[in-house]
């Protein structure tokens, strides 16, 4: 058993029982200990008494939905991590998702590996929070609240495009992001010409690894890009 899984409680709000069996039964011989909820209202019942370390959410829910559930949750300032499961796969759907208050997103079918996996880092990322909403990857600390950027104790000054970059490979750490997926959370329909990516990635890797011993920008030729601790790439 991980150092995650130990003494971590994960809800899972899932109204297909079949689907929730599995989950739940996956993670359970994984080491986690599970609570369950079947509809959104149920969910935030159990929120309101109870402390996760995590919670899977199902989007399309009885009653409340995934999206009402998660803005309900941090318009009152709860911070549990939400990883967000959907049969939906269109970019702006979870975009929607994100901009509720998500901190990942699963497409369905997926494999229970990679939800472990996400599971897994999620509560990892959480476990290393300095502050409420602050997210740390070795020593770089980044604030979405305040978009303050510390390294070392050190601030960094970010351009606004490079402080996005982050905040997306940060939410996804230490996962690998595709070159695609960067411009399209960045840029839309609207994609810049093919230097423009490469200019910005430059600049993050000269503000938050060229002063340090200890890098953590990584790329991957022909794939992406992955901000990760030497130990989790």
């Amino acid at each position: 058993m991980s150092e995650e899984q130990a003494n971590a409680t994960i809800l899972l709000v899932e109204d297909h029982d079949d689907l929730a069996a599995t989950i739940g039964a996956f993670l359970e011989d994984s080491g986690f200990a599970m609570d369950y909820a079947a509809d959104g209202s149920i969910a935030l019942n159990l929120l309101e008494d109870n402390h996760y370390d995590m919670i899977i959410l199902d989007l399309m829910l009885p009653k409340v939905d995934g999206m009402k559930v998660c803005k309900k949750l941090r318009d009152r300032g709860d911070s549990t991590p939400i990883l967000m499961l959907t049969a939906r796969d269109q970019l702006e759907d979870k975009l929607e998702g994100f901009e509720s208050g998500a901190d990942d997103y699963l497409v369905k079918p997926f494999d229970m590996e990679e939800l472990s996996a996400r599971v897994n880092a999620l509560i990892r990322r959480a476990r290393g929070e300095v502050s409420d909403g602050a997210i740390k990857i070795g020593d770089l600390v980044f604030d979405p609240r305040t978009m303050r950027v510390e390294r070392d104790n050190k601030r960094l000054n970010l351009s606004p495009t490079s402080i996005r970059i982050l905040r997306i490979l940060m939410r996804e750490s230490p996962r690998l992001v595709s070159r695609e997926q960067l411009e399209n959370e960045l840029w839309g329909d609207m994609l810049p010409d093919s230097d423009t990516l490469r200019s910005h990635m430059y600049n993050l890797r000269k503000s938050i690894d060229r002063p340090f011993e200890t890098k953590l920008l990584h790329t991957v030729q022909g794939m992406g890009f992955k901000l990760a601790h030497p130990d989790d790439a």
